[in-house]
């Protein structure tokens, strides 16, 4: 996975770049850095990264005008850093698209570990050209597309995962966690609220009420399914 792979490291603090540029070359990365938001951009415009790591607050072009940016372009991985406390940063930035998030400050040793886990997930290859269709949606695991009564539907990587992944499991409940660990690829859920952020996305494109979802349903206290 890390042969030849390359990450762009986005932080203001020197010594932040250092130590995530120190533990991302241990494991085999290859890394590019930049200390405000129009130096990234530049480098995202002339380099090829394979993921992003981003800090929010930025002088210039801040993290989530960053993030809004890739997300226009391309299905580019990216993973938020946001100090501890900033939860509005971090909903808005999982709205934007952003893969995941870490909040500072943070073990660099986990860091590694979610940029293995988003690459990995990132670069497994398309299933089959199976299809799923329900209510007038349809999936398409091939082209990832979904349609809703024939029109395409935007959305990102990760949402396409869950919704697939819950879609291929009609009915059953699955636990935060649990989605966590089978969708994101978290043995341990660190923070659900990713989950949730996610499937209130996915409310708002895939039904016609997201206040009052027929498809994609919580079952209180114990997690979601997905309703054919």
């Amino acid at each position: 996975m890390s042969d030849m792979t390359t990450v762009l490291v986005v932080d203001d603090e020197a010594i932040v770049r250092e130590v995530i540029v120190k533990y991302l070359a241990r494991e085999g990365y290859t890394t590019l850095e930049a200390d405000d938001g129009d130096r990234a951009r530049s480098l995202l415009q002339t380099q090829s990264p394979d993921l992003v790591v981003l800090d929010v607050m930025l002088p210039g072009t801040d993290g989530l005008e960053l993030c809004r940016w890739i997300r226009g372009r391309s299905e580019l991985p990216v993973i938020l850093l946001t100090a501890r406390g900033e939860e509005a940063d971090r909903i808005v930035g999982l709205e934007l698209g952003a893969d995941d998030y870490v909040t500072k400050p943070f073990s660099p040793r986990e860091l590694a570990a979610r940029v293995r886990t988003v690459l990995r997930r990132a670069s497994q290859p398309s299933s089959s050209p199976e299809r799923l269709s329900f209510e007038g949606l349809e999936l398409d695991a091939a082209t990832r597309d979904v349609r809703k009564d024939g029109v395409v539907l935007k959305l990102t990587a990760k949402e396409f995962d869950l919704l697939w992944f819950l879609a291929s499991h009609p009915r059953k409940v699955f636990s935060r966690d649990q989605l966590m660990a089978r969708v994101w690829g978290y043995e341990a859920a660190l923070d659900t609220g990713t989950v949730t952020v996610h499937v209130r996305r996915l409310r708002g494109k895939i039904e016609d009420d997201p206040s009052s979802p027929v498809h994609l349903q919580t079952v209180w206290g114990v997690g979601y399914r997905l309703a054919l």
